[in-house]
């Protein structure tokens, strides 16, 4: 009886010193992940501080410069030119338009991100096999462009939406879209719609016909990789541009014509 008591004993002795040195484990990983979530926070307040004060800056001054820029300067190399800004009410509006149709149409509805988008583009991109459709909003590419470098990562992804929702709540969607189509890449080196149309064109955007619209922001999606007259090697791309020209170039072409007919 007396060996028994022993062994009871002993096997408690071990069991309340496993479960000592389990709590001890818990608590010192409860209190880590509680140090984890205060430095989480903080640099979240500090964050939305920060990115906060100079948003509202953009809201009436533009950028000199980007991180994208300095990057492309300094690592890729290019030669930057001087963004020659357009105010809003001077963009031609069929640009506005064209732009919002094919990359977010959804633009003056959602407050930054849109769901919808993200599901559907899963779901084609799924079907086709590789990644013909993003899912980025105008306010998020906006976001990668005036704030973060090209390399793709969760933790820029992450830090873009978070720039995207504050956007939506400090600027209004016109100076989005303002800041974007005058910031946008479009080419080594090149920045903004302006100075696209010169680089590709040797012309300036408003005289520009629909058809070189539609090539210009076609390759919004790429614009490294290929330029208005030399995408045909990407599905993608040679998509957009169809689906521009589809909506607008062949819609004004026989607006012209009933036009004329009805003033006969």
């Amino acid at each position: 009886m007396e060996q028994d008591l022993k062994m009871m004993y002993g096997r408690l002795k071990r069991w309340s010193n496993g479960t000592d040195y389990y709590l001890e484990s818990l608590n010192y990983k409860w209190a880590f992940t509680k140090k984890i979530i205060k430095v989480a926070i903080v640099f979240h307040i500090a964050f939305f501080l920060a990115m906060g004060a100079i948003l509202s800056y953009y809201s009436n001054h533009n950028p000199y410069t980007t991180p994208l820029m300095v990057y492309r300067l300094y690592v890729d190399g290019y030669k930057i030119k001087p963004v020659k800004f357009i105010p809003f009410q001077k963009i031609p509006d069929d640009i506005k338009k064209m732009v919002v149709s094919i990359e977010d149409y959804k633009f003056y509805k959602h407050n930054g991100i849109d769901i919808e988008a993200i599901k559907r583009a899963i779901v084609i991109n799924h079907k086709v096999g590789y990644r013909m459709y993003g899912a980025s909003t105008i306010t998020q590419q906006l976001s990668r462009t005036l704030f973060l470098l090209p390399a793709k990562s969760i933790i820029r992804k992450y830090v873009e939406l978070l720039i995207a929702l504050e956007m939506e709540m400090i600027l209004d969607k016109d100076r989005i879209l303002e800041l974007y189509l005058n910031y946008c890449e479009l080419g080594k080196g090149v920045f903004g719609i302006k100075n696209a149309s010169y680089y590709y064109f040797g012309r300036n955007i408003y005289q520009l016909s629909t058809d070189e619209k539609s090539r210009l922001l076609a390759i919004l999606a790429n614009p490294i990789l290929y330029s208005p007259y030399d995408f045909k090697n990407s599905k993608l791309i040679t998509n957009r541009y169809y689906i521009l020209k589809f909506r607008y170039y062949t819609y004004n072409k026989y607006r012209s014509m009933l036009q004329y007919a009805y003033h006969d």
